[in-house]
């Protein structure tokens, strides 16, 4: 093989020759190159864990492009081929769209849970052009189209890799191509699964029903789904099934952030102790900023991190005062996190819509401006592959001291938001941004508070999940003030190329 050459350390080694002994098992050899044809055995589960730094990520990377020069194909959530006997394939996923959109951009091809446990129906006609691409059939005779139109289809295709990007640079909406949404029947092969903390019980059960042979990334110090009492799933294993890498690879040691991490597993450490240390690292390394206020500017695309969610609401509504935002609409730019979907079953179809573009629990979203219909949004959902969507909204800004949240505008049904300038560090997981401001009260309060979770004091585990978001820079926030913006509001940061799968949900019909 001609792998790239990487330099692992043992337990990396260690994992990397235990993963390919299971793959072997399974019939895919990634050290000679060779695969057979999937029998029916189950190979199970297996498990990399660590804390950041330790090179899950990386590990996950060489394993995909192992598996990919054996002849795995890697499939995504867009199109999958007709299966044959003699194929074998890889998915590699992530709980959120954020989480999958920090792998690719490591050059991973990931894509989010939800996206391989429902698949998308077809037109049976386009879908000629969709096995045409993927080498499965000859060059179709589409009415409608022409071949200029088919040739830039094959051409963005070469490129991109994305069958609903190839067929809108055909001239095709997403509406054309797609009859709907349907969960996946059939088992699949081999699944990666990144950021492996953040499942709970049902998800891990869906796919172990999926993929016969499946691999979790995942770090034990974050923090456990909130409904598994500070369980994470692969606890459950066995240990010859847990890999653990322990050691901290060269390119990080030198990580001030990182290093606060890291000491957040002395026994003996307090929380006066741990914010010397982090002003001792913010005097030696601009990683690191003591800050005394929130930056309002940041928060507009990295929220604040906080503990209490009395916090997060305050910080909200400071953040909207300092903009001038009215009480009743919201401005373009203002930063969303989904709170789920408000449709009845009978609407089952759009639900499955409004989930496949990304609108899932927890999902960050920016408000780009009004629909062309009462109670509809344009909005970009950050990390998607077709961030751009127009969708029926219910926005919720929830009110100091008030059980009821207030509502400045709302459809009938549909896709329902938060306000996501402030979100609490559970919300948090899954998800890096460059600048990362964490509330350092609300840490505080959570060390008075003595509460442990799963062995650890809360603070800790708290503390470690927020700061390790951070990819260049980690502010700590000391009090609670809000430093005004510069600049208005903008979405000029987020401009794209029209989505080449713009879902409407109605919106033109």
């Amino acid at each position: 093989m001609s792998l790239p050459v990487t330099v692992f350390s043992d337990d990396q080694a260690e994992a990397f020759d235990r993963i390919a002994e299971l793959l072997r098992s399974a019939g895919i050899d990634i050290e000679e190159g060779l695969t057979t044809p999937r029998s029916q055995a189950n190979q199970g589960v297996m498990a990399v864990i660590g804390k950041a730094g330790s090179g899950k990520t990386m590990l996950l990377a060489r394993l995909g492009e192992a598996l990919a020069e054996a002849g795995v194909e890697t499939i995504s959530g867009d199109y999958e081929s007709k299966r044959r006997k003699d194929k074998r394939t890889l998915a590699i996923l992530a709980p959120t769209n954020k989480a999958a959109s920090v792998l690719r951009n490591r050059r991973v091809p990931a894509t989010t849970i939800h996206r391989i446990l429902y698949t998308p129906v077809y037109d049976p006609e386009y879908e000629k052009i969709a096995e045409w691409l993927a080498n499965n059939g000859e060059r179709p005779d589409i009415e409608g189209l022409t071949d200029a139109a088919l040739d830039r289809a094959e051409a963005f295709f070469k490129t991109n890799r994305s069958v609903p990007g190839a067929l809108a640079a055909a001239g095709l909406k997403g509406s054309d191509f797609i009859l709907g949404w349907k969960r996946r029947e059939d088992p699949l092969d081999i699944g990666f699964v990144d950021e492996a903390s953040m499942l709970d019980a049902r998800q891990f059960d869906d796919l172990k029903e999926i993929f016969p042979t499946l691999v979790l990334f995942g770090d034990p110090a974050q923090l456990a789904p909130v409904n598994q009492s500070g369980a994470m799933v692969f606890e459950s294993l066995q240990d010859p099934r847990k890999l653990v890498l322990n050691r901290i690879h060269r390119q990080d040691l030198d990580n001030p952030i990182l290093d606060l991490a890291h000491a957040l597993s002395r026994d003996d450490l307090r929380f006066e102790d741990f914010e010397r240390m982090i002003e001792d690292a913010a005097g030696s390394d601009n990683r690191v900023i003591v800050a005394p206020r929130v930056e309002s500017s940041l928060m507009a695309r990295s929220p604040v991190l906080v503990w209490r969610n009395a916090t997060r609401i305050r910080l909200l509504h400071a953040f909207r005062a300092a903009y001038g935002a009215p009480s009743d609409a919201l401005l373009p730019g203002e930063p969303l996190i989904c709170d789920g979907i408000e449709l009845p079953m009978k609407h089952r179809k759009k639900r499955l819509d409004l989930e496949a573009r990304g609108l899932i629990k927890g999902a960050q979203v920016v408000y780009l401006g009004p629909g062309r219909r009462p109670g509809f949004s344009r909005l970009h959902v950050v990390g998607a592959v077709e961030p751009q969507v127009s969708a029926a909204s219910i926005v919720k800004i929830e009110m100091p001291g008030e059980e009821e949240p207030f509502i400045p505008f709302a459809a009938n049904m549909g896709a329902a938001f938060l306000h996501g300038a402030a979100v609490t560090i559970h919300k948090a997981q899954g998800s890096q941004w460059k600048d990362v401001q964490v509330f350092g009260p609300d840490l505080y309060a959570a060390a008075q508070a003595g509460r442990i979770e799963a062995g650890l004091p809360l603070w800790k585990r708290l503390a470690y999940v927020a700061i390790t978001r951070a990819e260049e820079r980690l502010h700590w926030v000391t009090r609670y003030r809000l430093g005004k913006p510069d600049t208005p509001l903008t979405t000029s940061d987020l401009e794209v190329a029209p989505a080449p799968f713009a879902l409407t949900t109605d919106e033109e019909d």
